[in-house]
């Protein structure tokens, strides 16, 4: 296959200039409008503390009530001390449990339909969703109408998974790799500076409005003005020619988008007209495991940092700010310096390389008995996150047809939002049923699971 496209751009090096620079547009427009969502998405990130925090005192609609006693049962069980920080990052966890199954029922859904109806008006829609979320959340004068706001956000957060089916749309392994990269790249940055801009308009409020309002509103700014982005820059890289020719194709086996075995085994390409060999789909499976069980228990101990900073070495807000900046500052560096320049092909390679590293560095974090030690483990967790899921993606954004894409990565996306929707609730059930030790060290052991997996011959087949 590689030694084809090399053919080909050798016998018209004008064609595969244009395609190039074309790809360069797309990725550089998908980069610049993901970055600007995800500032909206993360600026409520340091504020969650201070709005479960108000919405206790301001419990008009008693829906904060119930969930409380829902979140106080379950730190019974697993042995929670009774401390606000620790409730309230449980309660932040049920919040974002819900967020991610939300989106494990939308994504698949949302890439699909984007093989029929084309990758821009469903990027439209999703980001018309964002910004009716956000304008709730701005006018959420009880915990009712902020759940609310949160509910329609993780419906409408498909634009992320139609993100990588633009990417994956690209004609070049090369092109798909970089823009997973730069996609990893977004993530980053976003998730390093959004925090910090919520902090600051969140501690600047004035006494007449709620602390929550400017952020709120700048949110939808910031969506609105993706809105523009999409309409007047983003090009459609699904021509009508290449879509899904019938919408009750598309659409007649729901099941197979929202049940998770279903999407463990991609059923849904597989029924497609014109599916992938039995061993591509193989391969295909082999690596959507891999990609849940790393975020399964990435995301667990990702969770439960929050945990273990606090309890073994006090940080406060400040402190855990300046921890997480440090870790987004590290993954943008890689995934700009290293991750884009991985060459097709090279992908699983890195990948092994990443979770061999992943592995000592939880359990430096789970020892340590220092700041300076946390922080060893903290760049070993940095350099091997940046790879790892911008790496899978790339892999799998080369199977299926043209008008699969959505649906594969729809899928992909999904597992990953299962993954993150369990994950946490795992890690803090052993975290404070076996200490931070067990917690961090049976999870580094459990990754030898999807180590193992992308050495199989399967898997191997993929590159």
């Amino acid at each position: 296959m590689e030694q084809r496209i090399h053919s080909a751009e050798a016998k018209n090096p004008q064609r595969a200039t244009s395609e190039h620079n074309g790809s360069s547009r797309i990725i550089n427009v998908v980069f610049l409008m993901l970055f600007v969502d995800l500032l909206g998405f993360t600026l409520i990130l340091p504020l969650l503390p201070s709005i479960l925090d108000y919405y206790e005192k301001n419990d008009h609609d008693g829906v904060y009530q119930s969930l409380q006693h829902s979140v106080d049962w379950f730190a019974d069980v697993i042995g929670v001390p009774s401390i606000r920080k620790y409730n309230t990052v449980l309660f932040g966890g049920l919040i974002g449990s819900i967020f991610s199954l939300l989106q494990f029922f939308m994504s698949p859904v949302t890439g699909t339909a984007s093989d029929y109806f084309g990758r821009k008006p469903l990027m439209l829609v999703t980001t018309v969703g964002l910004v009716l979320s956000y304008g709730l959340w701005a006018l959420s004068g009880s915990f009712g109408i902020f759940l609310l706001s949160r509910v329609v956000g993780g419906i409408s957060k498909g634009n992320v998974s139609l993100s990588t089916a633009i990417i994956a749309d690209l004609p070049t392994p090369q092109a798909r790799g970089k823009g997973m990269a730069m996609i990893g790249i977004a993530f980053s940055l976003g998730f390093t500076i959004g925090p910090m801009i919520g902090a600051f308009l969140g501690s600047s409020t004035s006494r007449d409005e709620t602390f929550y309002t400017r952020p709120a509103l700048l949110a939808m700014l910031f969506v609105v003005s993706d809105l523009l982005f999409i309409i007047f820059f983003l090009p459609e890289t699904l021509p009508r020619e290449k879509r899904v020719p019938s919408a009750s194709s598309t659409f007649q086996n729901a099941v197979d988008l929202l049940s998770p075995i279903a999407l463990f085994r991609f059923s849904a390409i597989q029924r497609r007209a014109d599916p992938p060999s039995p061993e591509r789909v193989e391969a295909l499976k082999v690596l959507g495991l891999v990609y849940f069980l790393y975020l399964f228990l990435f995301s667990g101990l990702e969770y439960t940092l929050s945990f273990l900073t606090h309890q073994r070495f006090h940080f406060d807000s400040m402190q855990q700010g300046k921890m997480f900046f440090f870790v987004g500052i590290t993954m943008a560096v890689v995934q700009g310096g290293y991750a884009r320049r991985i060459q097709p092909g090279n992908e699983l390679k890195a990948v092994r390389r990443a979770i061999c590293l992943l592995i000592p560095g939880f359990l430096i974090i789970g020892w340590a008995g220092s700041v300076m030690v946390l922080y060893i483990g903290l760049l070993f967790y940095s350099c091997a996150a940046a790879v790892v899921i911008p790496c899978l993606s790339a892999l799998v954004a080369g199977y299926g047809a043209a008008n699969q894409k959505g649906t594969v990565m729809g899928i992909l996306r999904s597992l990953g939002a299962l993954a993150r929707a369990l994950g946490p609730t795992l890690a803090a059930t052993v975290y404070w049923l076996g200490g931070a030790e067990v917690c961090f060290t049976a999870a580094a052991a459990a990754f030898l699971l999807p180590l193992a997996l992308i050495s199989t011959p399967q898997a191997k087949k993929a590159e």
